[in-house]
């Protein structure tokens, strides 16, 4: 079986994500309260958390967690005293929920600095292969 590249700005291409954030939103449980898809340049996701938080993904930093402040599918989201949970783009989503207590206790790989793993102009890097792989796992 060969790779499969999926075209850039396809709308393909700019829901990949969304398999991977649902497998984080399935294991954070009832803590998520809502989540979306928002704009472009990087992809991004922000997941509504319980108590007034939410964690936010892009493709370029991965997960940062803090205090909701705005955004929404049109607007990016801004947090206040956000702190990154570290462990590269696609941490696993079962780690997700330890990897937010790390970060509220301000201990672990947390950081208040931003990490730039890639760009998001890179498309040919490898990473949509990586989202690819949450897309075959679910259609085992």
């Amino acid at each position: 079986m060969g790779v499969r590249h999926v075209e850039p700005y396809t709308e393909e291409w700019l829901r990949q994500p969304a398999l991977y954030v649902s497998r984080v939103v399935e294991a954070l449980g009832a803590e998520a309260t809502d989540w979306w898809e928002g704009p472009c340049d990087p992809r991004a996701v922000t997941i509504l958390l319980t108590g007034g938080d939410a964690l936010v993904w892009d493709e370029e930093s991965g997960w940062r967690r803090g205090r909701y402040v705005s955004g929404d599918r049109e607007a990016c989201t801004v947090l206040a005293e956000a702190r990154y949970l570290g462990g590269g783009l696609l941490l696993r989503p079962e780690r997700v929920p330890s990897a937010i207590a790390d970060a509220r206790a301000g201990v672990g790989n947390s950081t208040a600095w931003r990490p730039c793993y890639r760009s998001y102009r890179h498309y040919r890097d490898g990473f949509d292969l990586a989202l690819n792989g949450y897309h075959a796992y679910a259609e085992a």
